[in-house]
C-alpha cells in the first residue's frame, strides 16, 4: 500500500513508547473545577449561572457568545463558587466560572434525541453546537461552524485526522485502539451532512494495528476508506494532510472547504458521536501526561476544568525536577510556568523533561546551509523570513510569503546555528493577523 505524504518535514524522536501501550485511565478531580469562558476560537461564551447556583454535570454554564463561539457545560455536579478572572496555561487571566465539586457527579440525564437515521442535518448540527464541541486537536474552532460551509454540496471529502504526528502524544492512538467503532460511527454521522462527500480515515504507518482494525470496521462502508500516511512530522497539519490524501493544495488565505475538504481530529469526531448518538455533551477529554521527568507516564480521561496539578499527581508526580514543562506537543506546544491552571477542551498533553535543550542552545549566525528550506512544508525560506521579522521589515516578510508559514517548528529543529526561526516568524505573523482583524 502506498504511503501518502507531502514535500518537506522531519523525523524527530517520537517518544511515544512511554505511553503507547498503556490503557486510558479514568480519573476524577480532587479540587474545584475552573471553566475559562474562552476555550475556543471566536467570541467568549457568556455565563448563564451565578455564584451560589447548584449545577449538574452536563448543565450549561455559559452560552455561545456569537455564531463563532461554543457553549461551556459543567463536567461535575456542585456549586458555582465564583465567576472571576483565573490564570490559564498561556499565563493570561481569563474570566472563568469556578465550580466547587460535591463529589456526587450527578448529571442532567444523558439520552439521545432520536435515532441518528431520523435526525435532519440541522438537528445534527444543533446537537453538535449544544454539546459545546470544538476542534480538540488544539485549534479549538467551533465544530458546528466548520461543518456549516457556505456550499455543503461542494464538500467532497471529510477527513479523519488520525496522524497524531506530534512526538510523545498518544491520546488519539489509544482512542483508536480502545474505541475504534466510535470513530467510525462519528465519521458516518458527519458524512450525513454532506451529500457528495466520502470519508477518509488517514493514519500514519507507525499505527499499523489501528490501520488493520479500522480497515476491517469499514470494509462494508462504500463511502469510507482508510489511507496510510508516511510517518513524518507535520503529517497531521491540515494543509499537509489534505495534500497527502487528495492532492489538493490549500494556502494561508484559504479554508479546507475551499478545496472541498473538511478535516477533524479523532477526539473531535468521537465527541460528535457522543453528542448525536448518546446525547452526551463535551465535558471530558483524553490528556497525555508524559516525558522523562514524569514518574508514571500515561493517558488519562479527565473532566474538563480539572487542574494540571491534579492530573500530574495521578501520574505519580515528577520523578525528577523538570527543567521544561510543556502544554501540548514538543513541536507546537508552549512552555508552562505553573500547573495550578485548568484543562480545557483543547488540552492535549502535559510534557515534562529533565533537560531544556532549547534554552541551553546558543544561536549563532546563519551559515546559509539551506536545511530550513528543505524541511519547510510551506515551501518558503525560513531563514530570510526570520531576518525580515527580526528587523520588522513587514513589506519584505509579506512579499516573500511569510503568511504561508504554518509554525510547525521544522526549521528551528534542523537549524545547525540554533536560530529561533519559528519564533521570529510566528511573532511577525501574529502582528500581521492582528492588523488584519483591525
Amino acid at each position: 500500500m502506498a504511503k501518502l505524504t507531502f514535500v518537506g518535514g522531519i523525523h524527530p524522536f517520537d517518544g511515544k513508547s512511554l505511553t503507547k501501550k498503556k490503557r486510558i485511565k479514568d480519573i476524577l478531580p480532587t479540587g474545584d473545577l475552573v471553566y475559562p469562558l474562552s476555550q475556543h476560537i471566536g467570541a467568549p461564551a457568556k455565563a448563564v449561572v451565578k455564584k451560589g447556583d447548584h449545577v449538574l454535570a452536563g448543565q450549561m454554564l455559559a452560552e455561545s457568545g456569537g455564531f463563532v463561539s461554543a457553549p461551556i457545560l459543567s463536567s461535575v455536579s456542585g456549586t458555582v463558587k465564583a465567576i472571576e478572572p483565573r490564570r490559564v496555561v498561556t499565563g493570561d487571566l481569563v474570566m472563568s466560572i469556578v465550580v466547587e465539586n460535591d463529589g456526587k457527579y450527578e448529571d442532567v440525564g444523558f439520552a439521545p434525541k432520536a435515532n441518528v437515521d431520523k435526525l435532519s442535518k440541522q438537528e445534527i448540527l444543533d446537537l453538535i453546537r449544544d454539546a459545546g464541541i470544538v476542534g480538540m486537536g488544539g485549534a479549538g474552532f467551533p465544530t458546528h461552524v466548520k461543518l456549516s460551509p457556505k456550499n455543503p454540496d461542494g464538500i467532497h471529502y471529510v477527513i479523519a485526522n488520525c496522524a497524531e504526528c506530534e512526538p510523545y502524544l498518544t491520546s488519539d492512538y489509544r482512542r483508536m485502539v480502545e474505541e475504534p467503532m466510535k470513530l467510525v460511527e462519528g465519521l458516518k454521522i458527519i458524512l450525513r451532512l454532506f451529500d457528495n462527500a466520502k470519508g477518509i480515515i488517514a493514519v500514519e504507518d507507525n499505527k499499523s494495528d489501528c490501520i488493520e482494525t479500522l480497515t476491517k470496521l469499514t470494509k462494508d462502508e462504500p463511502y469510507i476508506s482508510v489511507k496510510t500516511l508516511k510517518t513524518k512530522y507535520p503529517q497531521g497539519g491540515e494543509r499537509q494532510l489534505i495534500y497527502a490524501v487528495t492532492g489538493r493544495k490549500v494556502n494561508a488565505s484559504m479554508l479546507p472547504a475551499d478545496v472541498g475538504c473538511i478535516v477533524n481530529n479523532v477526539d473531535t469526531i468521537v465527541a460528535v458521536y457522543h453528542a448525536v448518538a448518546e446525547g452526551r455533551p463535551l465535558i471530558e477529554r483524553i490528556v497525555t501526561v508524559t516525558g522523562d521527568a514524569v514518574k508514571s507516564p500515561r493517558n488519562f480521561r479527565v473532566k474538563i476544568g480539572t487542574s494540571y496539578q491534579d492530573i500530574l499527581e495521578q501520574a505519580g508526580g515528577f520523578g525528577v525536577t523538570p527543567e521544561k514543562i510543556i502544554c501540548g506537543g514538543p513541536m507546537m506546544g508552549f512552555g508552562m510556568f505553573q500547573l495550578d491552571v485548568p484543562t480545557t477542551k483543547t488540552s492535549t498533553a502535559l510534557l515534562a523533561f529533565q533537560r531544556d535543550d532549547v534554552s541551553r542552545a546558543k544561536p549563532t549566525a546563519c551559515i546559509n546551509c539551506g536545511r530550513c528550506v528543505e524541511v519547510c512544508p510551506g515551501r518558503v525560506v525560513p531563514s530570510k523570513l526570520a531576518d525580515y521579522a527580526e528587523h520588522f521589515d513587514e513589506e519584505a516578510f509579506l512579499e516573500n510569503y511569510g503568511m504561508e508559514c504554518c509554525e510547525c517548528g521544522c526549521c528551528s529543529y534542523v537549524c545547525p546555528a540554533k536560530r529561533p526561526l519559528t519564533q521570529e516568524i510566528k511573532s511577525m505573523r501574529k502582528l500581521q493577523l492582528a492588523k488584519r482583524k483591525k
